[in-house]
This record gives structure tokens, C-alpha cells and sequence, in this order.
């Protein structure tokens, strides 16, 4: 079994009212970012996991999604699969990582 490193992004499908990036955009033009036109608020999900090979591992990651970290009824989800890097890996468990979005 190879170790994979899965990023996930979920965010509201585009219809659904978003309430929390209302608020966000009125937080940022309060601090002077007027020029901010919408924010759409999201999830981000890194999940390390074993499997075969990357087919199988995407396999496992789509699942995953649909049937725990999204909904899909007003959600909306992507992911990347990538062999783990296990400097970064090692790094990121032990607290080292300074930008989990990077």
C-alpha cells in the first residue's frame, strides 16, 4: 500500500444562499476592503490515507465526500490526490507546516 495526501474543497453550490460569506465580505469592507465583491465560505479537508494505487485512493476520496464531508444536496466538492511526501508529511504532523492551503 503507497500513502496518499488528499486535499478537499467544499464549498455551497452556487443557488444556495451563503449567509456566513455575507457576513465575511461586510466584515471585510468594515475593514476596508471595499473592493471585495462576494466571498463564498468553504471547507478544506486534508486526509492522509493508504491505498494501491492513485485510482484507488481518488476512489476512496470521492466516497468519502459524498458521503461524509459534503452535502450533496447544496454542496458541491473537488479534490487532488498525491503521493505523500513524507518530509512534508512528517513535517505537517509535527506542527512545522506554516500554510495548510499552500
Amino acid at each position: 500500500m503507497r500513502r496518499w495526501i488528499a486535499r478537499v474543497r467544499v464549498v455551497l453550490k452556487p443557488a444556495v444562499n451563503d449567509p456566513q460569506g455575507l457576513a465575511i465580505k461586510g466584515g471585510l469592507h468594515q475593514l476596508g476592503f471595499g473592493g471585495v465583491a462576494s466571498v463564498r465560505a468553504g471547507k478544506f479537508f486534508e486526509l492522509r490515507l493508504e491505498a494501491a494505487d492513485r485510482q484507488s485512493a481518488e476512489a476512496l476520496v470521492d466516497n468519502m465526500c459524498r458521503r461524509l464531508l459534503s452535502n450533496p444536496v447544496i454542496e458541491d466538492f473537488t479534490y487532488e490526490v498525491a503521493p505523500a511526501e513524507s518530509e512534508r508529511s512528517d513535517a505537517i504532523e509535527a506542527g512545522a507546516a506554516s500554510d495548510p492551503c499552500a
